[in-house]
């Protein structure tokens, strides 16, 4: 690991980008050239603390986890998550199989959004969330660290509180297309080991997986699918999900809206709300 060399790099990075980059506003009285420290690790889902060690050469060597959110906040092209990588004494991600670097451009699109959006690969594994999906859906990047069940497939079929936001009248579709597209991704990348992983451990945890992935169902496609969330705080929300591939086909683009002048729309405006309430009282707290 090269400490000087990786804080210097993320300080150019850091500094080289602006508010409006990455869907921040810039404020009145703003002094600084580039992001705020703070702003790098509230876009990274990390303590401004440990974001300010590694800059200043301190704290222990940064998870591969770690280094792929600085790389996502950051906005780093592909070579430069791969430089990343290398200063902070990993071995990058390798080129011809899945990858969870979320491309410069869809991050764009991503912060542009007025609803909620986020991006996922095809195992169902949350790679970034826009403001808005996090208080529709949860914080998702609280499983980055948890194995199979960073996957929505494993929560959803493992009783996970995922299907509790999700009205029971869809539940069986909902698997349904789950274990489809999961089929999809498997043919995709056969020998991919977190994918090998996540099949077997659901085939072993849930009977009714194991029974879906038995009919060898590969009718799920891109488009859109309607969903009704139950949100404890603003209740019944019926939406539609625009699943938007890329190009690679291992990661997506899922954007929920509601139809203009019904309640929906009005809930969804009152969670926008509801959101930002709660991002200024989190940011307030210490974050680990």
């Amino acid at each position: 690991m090269d400490r000087e060399q990786l804080a210097d790099f993320l300080r150019h990075r850091r500094e080289a980008l602006q508010p409006e980059d990455v869907g921040l506003a810039r404020g009145a009285r703003r002094r600084t050239s580039g992001l705020r420290r703070e702003e790098v690790a509230l876009l990274a889902s990390m303590s401004t603390d440990y974001y300010t060690r590694i800059e200043q050469q301190r704290g222990p060597q940064p998870s591969e986890p770690m280094l792929a959110a600085i790389a996502r906040a950051l906005r780093l092209t592909r070579a430069e998550r791969d430089h990343l990588y290398r200063l902070a004494g990993h071995t990058p991600p390798r080129h011809d199989v899945r990858s969870d670097h979320v491309s410069r451009g869809l991050l764009r699109v991503l912060d542009r959004l007025d609803t909620p959006a986020m991006v996922m690969n095809d195992l169902a594994e949350t790679l970034v969330q826009n403001p808005l999906a996090i208080a529709l859906l949860g914080d998702e990047s609280r499983h980055a660290n948890r194995g199979v069940a960073r996957s929505r497939f494993y929560r959803w079929f493992t009783g996970g509180p995922d299907r509790e936001l999700h009205a029971p009248e869809e539940h069986d579709r909902i698997s349904r297309s789950y274990a489809s597209a999961l089929r999809i991704s498997m043919a995709r990348h056969p020998d991919d080991p977190r994918g090998i992983a996540l099949v077997d451990a659901l085939l072993a945890e849930s009977p009714e997986f194991a029974a879906l992935w038995a009919q060898h169902d590969v009718s799920w496609r891109v488009g859109t699918e309607p969903k009704t969330i139950l949100h404890p705080q603003v209740g019944r929300l019926e939406l539609e999900c625009q699943v938007l591939n890329d190009e690679s086909e291992a990661q997506m683009l899922l954007v929920y809206t509601a139809t203009p002048g019904t309640d929906s729309a009005e809930r969804l405006r009152l969670l926008d709300v509801i959101g930002s309430q709660f991002a200024a009282a989190d940011s307030a707290q210490p974050r680990v």
